[in-house]
């Protein structure tokens, strides 16, 4: 699968900032598909996780220490067809962490060995699921925004929780849903969706990542869905990079730590 080199990976804290600045002024927020928003072949989940490698890897530490000082990323992609769901290809990829666990700019520290797993796909998703914030995050530039980007793909955030915004509680029934919105009075903006998977259950939340509308975002993600609360694609995908990590696919010591945002 083809990856467009939109920047450079060796950036500051500071460089990054402004390169996020630049995307999200380029950023879709309406349904673009390859073939049309009818002809979807296949969509894809992902995840990556983060561990110390090597004699760095003894001791103890604080789950935030352990995800400021890992030193490599795994991650996973899996393609299925749709909207049969049938798994088409998983494939995955290793990184070293070259970027520094900065808040609000983590996809600089993810996306490198995602995309190195994206490249090794023979299945071209028509759309990316990603377990983590489309513009749902403070800058609205999270996970999805940017590899979305990067793929030239749409994509949608699917996060367990929330990193902005005010919420109401949807319905009880599976695709119920309410807007997840930030700002007070007449100048709210919807920025995602707190939306309920399955009867009962927690909700997930929503967001656009690029090249898809929040409607649509809400409507392919109910599709994806098999009677769990979190979607199958991201659900599976996070399963696969556990299950690599235990094969010894990362290190024998290493903790699958999630990164926020």
């Amino acid at each position: 699968m083809r990856v467009h080199k939109l920047h450079s990976w060796n950036l500051t804290p500071r460089e990054a900032a402004r390169v996020r600045s630049e995307r999200r002024g380029r950023w879709e927020g309406c349904d673009r598909f390859a073939e049309g928003a009818g002809k979807i072949a296949y969509v894809a989940g992902c995840d990556a996780a983060y561990f110390l490698g090597g004699s760095q890897a003894l001791g103890k530490r604080s789950r935030q220490g352990a995800l400021r000082e890992a030193n490599r990323a795994i991650a996973g992609v899996i393609v299925y067809r749709f909207p049969d769901m049938i798994e088409v290809e998983r494939v995955y990829a290793q990184a070293p962490l070259r970027f520094p666990y900065v808040p609000g700019l983590l996809s600089f520290r993810e996306c490198p060995a995602l995309l190195a797993a994206f490249r090794k796909l023979k299945h071209e998703p028509d759309v990316i699921f990603c377990d983590g914030q489309g513009i749902a995050h403070p800058r609205r530039f999270g996970l999805a925004c940017h590899l979305g980007g990067l793929l030239d793909r749409p994509t949608s955030g699917c996060a367990k929780s929330r990193l902005i915004g005010e919420e109401r509680e949807p319905g009880q029934r599976a695709g119920n849903w309410t807007a997840l919105t930030v700002g007070s009075g007449g100048k709210k903006e919807t920025i995602g969706a707190v939306l309920r998977t399955r009867d009962g259950v927690r909700p997930i939340y929503v967001s656009q990542g690029h090249r898809v509308t929040l409607e649509t975002a809400i409507r392919l993600t109910l599709a994806v869905c098999d009677g769990s609360r979190i979607p199958r694609p991201t659900r599976e995908a996070d399963r696969y990079v556990g299950e690599l990590k235990r094969a010894g696919a990362g290190s024998p010591r290493a903790r699958k730590e999630k990164m926020p945002g």
